[in-house]
């Protein structure tokens, strides 16, 4: 993904093997985390990491079978913040779009004026490209409770800054931080 566009998000989903299987009707499951920059408008450096998972069903003619690993940037506080507090079906609730690569990312200024999110995909299986439409993404909270060691939400962990990144987290902290230290706009 290119640089400049990690230097513009607010957060940082990753969501190692999102499993997606269908014969006639289908499903996608997978879970992850997402971090964002610290701060009121999430200009900071990049804060504790909160507990995310992607769910989403479809019907139609279709067969196969894929693990998908995906990184979608949030590109904007809208999204973010919906992120935050309830469960967001990605193209009603947010919209998604397939982020630029390359040289063509500066150039591409339709997608990233609008976009609340960009998404990357890398594929192993049996279907052709993936779409998020119609997919919601949600703070998982019972994986919050194990990952920090009590009951915190996700606008506890990001806005609120109420924990500190666990130790687990710390490499990927670190890779975001070294990668795009501070926002630009």
């Amino acid at each position: 993904m290119p640089r400049d566009l990690l230097h513009k998000a607010r957060c940082v989903i990753v969501l190692p093997s999102v499993m997606k299987a269908a014969f006639v009707v289908g499903g996608d499951h997978g879970r992850g985390v997402m971090v964002c920059r610290t701060g009121h408008d999430f200009n900071g450096a990049w804060g504790a990491p909160t507990m995310m998972a992607l769910e989403g069903g479809s019907v139609g003619l279709q067969i196969g079978g894929e693990a998908t690993d995906l990184v979608i940037l949030v590109m904007n506080n809208r999204g973010t913040g919906s992120l935050l507090h309830s469960k967001v079906k990605l193209g009603a609730d947010a919209s998604v779009a397939a982020g630029p690569k390359g040289r063509e990312a500066q150039a591409d200024t339709d997608i990233n004026m609008r976009a609340e999110m960009l998404s990357y995909s890398r594929s192993r299986g049996a279907f052709a490209g993936i779409s998020l439409e119609g997919t919601t993404l949600r703070p998982d909270g019972e994986a919050n409770r194990r990952l920090y060691g009590k009951n915190v939400s996700a606008g506890e962990i990001i806005q609120e800054s109420k924990v500190s990144a666990p130790e687990s987290a710390h490499m990927l902290v670190t890779t975001l931080q070294e990668a795009s230290p501070h926002l630009r706009s």
